[in-house]
């Protein structure tokens, strides 16, 4: 079993910046890949950014060269820092690892979520 804690959401402005942090605990010995998924209201659950442990990333086309996930095995967290914020990326970000390559075979963990609001 593997923990995920989410932290960093809040509020930002339009063209602001979040950082997002997610730390994992429990088997992380499993841990192949991770990432962040959002969910906002009427849309369906979507990936954002992932990063596996050979360093492969993996982008949502509509946050790159905005979003830059990164992470850290020998602290078992994974962050995403989030940079010319507009309102539509407002959403619950998830915190998400897999034993495998969580945007080609899906998810083994999930964290409860952080809720990230950006005005206009």
């Amino acid at each position: 079993q593997v923990e995920l804690a989410e932290s960093g959401g809040g509020w930002a402005q339009s063209g602001g910046s979040l950082r997002l942090s997610c730390a994992a605990s429990g088997s992380i010995f499993s841990i192949n890949s991770m990432g962040w998924y959002r969910l906002a209201p009427g849309k369906q659950r979507e990936l954002v950014a992932g990063i596996s442990n050979a360093g492969t990333t993996n982008y949502a086309d509509s946050v790159k060269c905005r979003f830059t996930i990164s992470r850290d095995k020998a602290k078992n967290t994974v962050w995403l820092q989030m940079n010319s914020l507009k309102p539509e990326d407002t959403a619950v970000y998830y915190c998400a690892s897999g034993r495998r390559t969580i945007w080609l075979y899906g998810v083994d963990y999930w964290g409860k979520g952080t809720l990230v609001t950006v005005s206009s």
